[in-house]
């Protein structure tokens, strides 16, 4: 990129949106190509008015030729897939394969996620297994069909919404723990073994299976293991053909050519004709247990089916360039899954549950239709009856790895640093734990018990405390003035304030000296009947006394206070302080003072600390960022920053005056009375004498020579005023605007002069915003404005060295104020859109904006 070129910090076909809590890390399964396939059927900039639509025709084959790329990712991901889930659940083979082929036709063409791939899932494999060992495979399949009739009516009565209000802790640790579940009942076969019944057994077995090691076996698997972990890497070089080919099916294609050619002898694939296959049977066991069973598959299926379709939903909505998908169905998703476990129930298959990953690959391979999910499951059905000698070349060993691997990495770091975060570390691992020692169901339930202990616990847990203001010490302390009665204290009550708080803020409130001046901060949501009754009596018997007291919340206003009193929330203020009403008083000083008195209150004892440290170290912003003067543009708000972040440098206009003697480009305006000309960049004193318009060049100066900034931000904003001044100065003088004969030279006159050339740009050919067109001249003129400020920058003299030797990077950005909306200037000139949510910034331009 040249220097000096605006970096473009948004660029739509860079954006990537991943959802941090469902995507998986470097999973086997996720191994589509990263770039939607924008040749099919992604237009780049769908929303850019264009040509007439193609003929209907080809518009239909598009989105098909698109699908039908993305089923073929999918079904390459599947296959080994299906059949390492089936050999770790102890079901027939076929059922894993049978499974995936369902899930792709019968859920695909009812589902409420269109794109939403299901089939046999790993989150179902300890279930399953639990099942065939306890009840039977027939009886298995019989618990499958039933539990997608309950899928059914629990989806008839619209309950879907309802299912997603567990607790993510308990979902995360469900899925943990059913991961080391997998995981230790697959490290015996990897070693060569076979697994036990139990986790706890698989544990205790371990020390003996490592001591009876299989090389054979455990060779096929580190081979299997290395691809699966290496293979992202590899692809993100982009090397050739092999970035396309999913990692899951380059380890077992691997892993089967070094087995065959090694000639080791060892366990493989079997898959008997399909007209020996088993079929659903009646099951057999005390009621009871079966009823349970049920609600086991039904609970893991719609639990993980519905996450999925909600986190695929957030992906393809961030896909830049794809047609608009309209949002899941969830109850419809949900009737969609009990009918495909009713009939691969009947059909003798595995459950079957939407999977995010595979879900995941579909989209980033872009699918735009049901038709991908509905494709694989057909491809899926084919090489179950046309390559089933070659699917009997994998060795079994091979199959272990792969899932003992998807295992693992079902227990994701970023899922325990968020429970960590919410503080919900131990509803984490009491459901993990519940899960490997009790099973799924009991798990499940552990973290529910322990969820709403946790609940009860923080309900009751409050905390109150008094301190003396300026002081801090409390009464009775060593030290305390024994003048209390002229002191002002501060209690504080952090909690919920119920009954069981009473006796603990009885104590502390009989503390307060009487006579004295005291504030009660409630900072929690609820305060119940006794509570209140508590604090009133002692307020009342206070006041009795000679004292004063006054209960505030947390966002410091009172309660039961006058209504002339300012108790603007957060940012309300930016509505004019529309609940202040005080006639006494000057409207805007009161205003002024309020404001700053609720800063006092509320935000000075949150930031004192971090502004302290600030002014101990002195500023080190990153960005100067120049803006217009207006009151509407608030750039904390815009870029959400703080304190120490951004160097603003805001003018009428957001102009960038030249620097003085810039030789040919100055722009020469003359002035009032048509005497000696001004170069841009000057000003003329009484006398017409020519002076420097210093300020703005001050300003980059020091931001670029003293503050070392990295990145430089000229920001404009619709309805700008100084642009409609132009454009009226303009409609006044033809071609030539510029201040009439006789018009005083006002400083806002002589200052907009600098906006003269934004003002030729836009009416030559200036940029333009990608999703839509100028909503009126003054946007035009606004848009052209940021792009020939840019360009006076790179005339500074700071500013090209730092161009030149790279430090520093340029960038344009426009706000709209009615929208709410910001657009940024990319590297075609013109302005993108910036999207919600956490959208990755191209990588050129990611280091430049913080």
């Amino acid at each position: 990129m040249p220097a000096g070129r605006p970096t473009p910090l948004g660029s739509p076909s860079a954006e990537r949106a991943k959802d941090p809590e469902h995507e998986p890390e470097h999973d086997p399964e996720h191994t589509a190509d990263p770039e939607p396939a924008k040749a099919a059927g992604h237009p780049e900039h769908a929303a850019v008015p264009g040509p007439a639509a193609p003929p209907e025709h080809t518009a239909s084959r598009r989105p098909f030729a698109a699908d039908l790329s993305a089923s073929v990712t999918v079904f390459l991901i599947a296959l080994p897939l299906s059949l390492g889930i089936a050999l770790a659940t102890g079901a027939p083979l076929q059922a894993g394969l049978l499974s995936a082929a369902v899930g792709g036709i019968v859920v695909g063409l009812i589902s409420g996620a269109p794109l939403q791939v299901s089939g046999p899932a790993a989150g179902l494999t300890v279930v399953t297994a639990d099942l065939i060992q306890q009840y039977g495979w027939r009886a298995t399949c019989a618990i499958t069909a039933l539990a997608g009739l309950a899928q059914l009516a629990l989806g008839s009565l619209k309950v879907a919404r309802s299912a997603l209000a567990v607790s993510p802790a308990i979902v995360h640790g469900m899925l943990a723990g059913i991961g080391a579940t997998i995981a230790l009942a697959q490290l015996h076969i990897v070693l060569g073994g076979s697994p036990q019944s139990s986790p706890v057994d698989n544990t205790l077995a371990l020390p003996g299976q490592f001591a009876d090691l299989d090389l054979a076996a455990v060779s096929v698997s580190a081979v299997v293991i290395v691809v699966l972990l290496g293979w992202p890497r590899l692809r993100g070089r982009g090397t050739g053909p092999l970035r396309y080919l999913p990692g899951a099916l380059a380890a077992i294609v691997l892993a089967t050519g070094f087995a065959s050619l090694a000639g080791l002898h060892l366990p493989r694939v079997d898959l008997p004709s399909w007209s020996s296959h088993a079929l659903a049977g009646m099951p057999d066991g005390p009621v009871l247990g079966l009823a349970s069973a049920v609600v086991t598959v039904a609970l893991v299926t719609s639990v993980q089916s519905l996450l999925s379709a909600v986190a695929i939903d957030k992906l393809s909505a961030a896909q830049e360039g794809a047609r608009p998908m309209p949002r899941a169905d969830l109850d419809k998703e949900l009737r969609a899954q009990g009918a495909g476990n009713v009939v691969a129930g009947l059909l003798g298959g595995l459950p079957v549950a939407g999977v995010a990953v595979r879900s995941s690959a579909n989209v980033a391979a872009g699918a735009v239709s049901r038709g991908s999910a509905v494709l694989h499951g057909v491809w899926v059905v084919l090489a179950s009856l046309l390559l089933v000698g070659m699917l009997e070349l994998i060795p079994l060993a091979a199959l272990g790895a792969l899932v003992m691997v998807v295992g693992i990495q079902m227990v994701k770091i970023s899922h325990v640093r968020s429970v960590q975060r919410h503080r919900e570390v131990l509803v984490y691992a009491a459901t993990v734990a519940g899960v490997v020692v009790l099973g799924v169901l009991e798990g499940v339930a552990v973290g529910i018990a322990v969820a709403v202990a946790m609940s009860l616990h923080r309900l009751s847990r409050t905390r109150v405390t008094l301190e003396r203001r300026g002081e801090g010490a409390a009464p009775g302390a060593e030290g305390a003035d024994t003048e209390a009665a002229e002191d002002t204290y501060l209690v504080r009550v952090r909690g919920q304030l119920t009954f069981l708080a009473v006796p603990r803020l009885s104590r502390v409130l009989a503390q307060v000296p009487p006579g004295a001046t005291v504030e009660v901060e409630l900072t929690g949501s609820f305060m119940d009947h006794a509570a209140y009754e508590t604090l009133q009596e002692w307020r009342q018997s206070h006041l009795a006394h000679g004292g004063a007291a006054e209960l505030v919340s947390a966002t410091g206003r009172r309660i039961a206070e006058p209504a002339t009193a300012h108790h603007c929330h957060p940012w309300t203020p930016w509505r004019n302080h529309c609940c202040v009403t005080m006639p006494d008083r000057p409207a805007p000083a009161h205003r002024l003072l309020s404001g700053i008195s609720n800063f006092q209150r509320n935000t000075a004892p949150r930031v004192r600390e971090e502004l302290a440290r600030l002014a101990r170290e002195g500023q080190r912003p990153t960005q100067l960022f120049l803006t217009c003067a207006d009151s509407r543009v608030v750039t904390s708000m815009i870029t959400s920053s703080g304190p120490g972040d951004l160097f603003t440098v805001r003018n009428v206009g957001n102009l960038v005056p030249l620097p003085g003697g810039a030789g040919d480009d100055s722009v020469s305006v003359g002035d009032a009375d048509g005497g000696l000309p001004a170069t841009a960049g000057t000003r003329q004193d009484a006398a017409g004498a020519a002076l420097p318009d210093d300020s703005v060049a001050a300003a980059i100066e020091f931001a670029v020579e003293v503050l070392r900034v990295e990145s430089i931000t000229v920001c404009g904003h619709s309805g700008c005023g100084a642009m409609q001044a132009l454009l009226d100065e303009e409609a006044a003088h033809g071609d030539a605007p510029g201040p009439a004969a006789g018009v005083p030279p006002t400083p806002l006159r002589r200052w907009l002069r600098h906006g003269l050339p934004s003002l030729a740009r836009a009416r030559a050919d200036g940029p333009r915003l990608v999703s839509r067109p100028y909503a009126d001249d003054t946007e035009r003129v606004s848009l052209a404005n940021v792009a020939q400020q840019l360009d006076h920058l790179r005339r500074h003299p700071c500013v090209r060295r730092r161009l030149a030797d790279g430090s520093l990077s340029l960038h344009g950005m426009y706000f709209h104020v009615g929208e709410a909306q910001g657009y940024v200037l990319g590297e075609q000139g013109d302005f993108t859109a910036v999207r919600p949510g956490p959208a990755a910034l191209p990588e050129h331009a990611a280091a430049d904006v913080r």
